[in-house]
């Protein structure tokens, strides 16, 4: 592999594995605000508004915010307010306290977060802007806007005054106002294909520049621990782990992976103040690409360097597939993951080449259509049926049995099968996303 190839890939999977607290479409828009009250931290806004895409809002309205025992973006934005720290990025409330959260909760319930549907076709896209004084006719306002990644904060202002202009239409424009034309490179600029990933994950990354990826393991592990020890949303992972004794469910592999991948979602999505590492912006994505792996390293005694290796490329699969669907689509994010991770235990397990695209096209052939709901505590039931379906399709894939190029979206190369499930979840279910929000908001 070029010394280049080398570099970009390195840089894509620093990019797209970061640590984030909370469920990561409410705490973007709490990064915004954060952003936003930064400018005026010695002074409360009076009022709050928060423009959002129509993603975004799907993904916050029913998923539990850290400490708070509350769902919904008023608290994430007024917990921004109260105690963000934009610096720290996608865990910009890892400072919050009891006092800070009654604070918090005090200011939304004075009606002062005003929360609507931004005008855009992006799919993540969050302006806030902080109005000091009477909202009417305020003496100061700040502003910050997210667009395209969760962290990446493109536009900030304050007053008349505009501190950082990076707002980009398609992938590139004249910023304006003396500011410079700025490039946004998506995933797909990195050309990835499964060749340069498997080649780089299993043999030419240097194990010093990969094993950051055993963080992503201890903290994702914390959360399934945190989940499998106490009672939180569904109990998806705690009652898949009881039921082990019940003849429900055996001892092996396939529970494992499920009971401890699904509890950390459980803790996550309910609100747990555990961080989780993300993948591809998303924490549930995160967790799915990697706890599955974790699991079945410990099941076949797997060495430290082989996990490190397994987790490269179940993150760097995931990652590959994301970038033709973008960040927030109608697809369950568990999907992409979950495959990412049937890579890593086809991996693990021996597996050739041959036999992880083979998993790759096992995924796609089986839970393709999933569609996502928005965030909430029932997340880690979809999860299971990833990981369940992750498993089943290593364990076809390792017996050399493959989904063939006669079977729906599938083409027997894995490259063309994989940007037909892209499609379909990009552009194929954009009415469905619209349905399932029109749904969402009028229950």
């Amino acid at each position: 592999m070029d010394a280049q190839t080398y570099s970009d890939i390195l840089e894509l999977l620093h990019r797209e594995v970061k640590p984030a607290l909370g469920c990561t479409e409410p705490i973007a828009v709490a990064l915004a605000v954060a952003k936003a009250c930064s400018l005026f931290r010695s002074v409360q806004p009076s009022q709050i508004n928060v423009q959002v895409s129509a993603n975004i809002l799907k993904n916050a309205m029913g998923v539990g915010i850290p400490g708070t025992g509350m769902v919904g973006l008023n608290i994430a934005v007024a917990l921004a307010m109260e105690c963000g720290n934009p610096d720290y990025g996608l865990e910009v409330l890892k400072d919050l306290s009891p006092a800070d959260v009654e604070n918090a909760k005090a200011y939304a319930s004075e009606g002062r977060v005003k929360i609507s549907l931004a005008k855009t076709p992006r799919k993540l896209y969050i302006d806030a802007e902080c109005l000091y004084g009477v909202p009417a006719s305020p003496e100061h306002r700040s502003r910050a806007v997210i667009q395209d990644d969760h962290d990446a904060i493109v536009f900030v202002s304050k007053d008349d005054e505009v501190l950082l202009n990076k707002m980009n239409t398609e992938n590139q424009t004249d910023a304006g106002d003396g500011q410079d034309v700025v490039s946004h490179k998506t995933t797909l600029d990195y050309h990835l294909d499964m060749r340069k990933i498997f080649d780089f994950a299993t043999s030419d990354a240097r194990l010093e520049d990969i094993s950051f990826l055993l963080e992503a393991a201890r903290m994702n592990r914390a959360l399934a621990e945190e989940g499998l020890a106490r009672p939180y949303g569904l109990q998806v992972g705690r009652t898949i782990q009881n039921n082990i004794h019940r003849q429900v469910f055996g001892k092996g592999l396939l529970t494992h992976c499920m009971a401890m991948t699904a509890a950390a979602s459980d803790a996550r999505m309910a609100g747990c103040t555990l961080p989780a590492m993300s993948n591809s912006g998303s924490g549930n994505q995160g967790i799915t690409v990697t706890m599955p792996v974790v699991a079945a390293a410990e099941q076949f005694g797997s060495s430290e360097e082989q996990l490190i290796r397994a987790l490269t490329l179940s993150h760097l699969t995931a990652i590959h597939i994301k970038g033709y669907l973008g960040k927030l689509s109608a697809l369950c994010g568990c999907v992409v993951a979950s495959t990412g991770s049937a890579c890593g235990i086809v991996w693990l397990s021996g597996g050739s080449f041959e036999q992880v695209c083979s998993a790759v096209k096992n995924m796609i052939g089986n839970i393709t259509g999933m569609v996502c709901d928005g965030a909430k505590v029932g997340c880690a039931l979809k999860v299971a049926s990833g990981v369940s379906s992750a498993v089943q399709s290593a364990v076809l894939a390792l017996d050399n049995h493959c989904v063939t190029g006669n079977d729906g979206i599938i083409e027997d190369d894995v490259e063309k099968s994989i940007r037909n499930l892209g499609t379909i979840g990009s552009k194929g279910m954009q009415v469905t996303d619209e349905m399932i929000l029109n749904i969402m908001v009028c229950k």
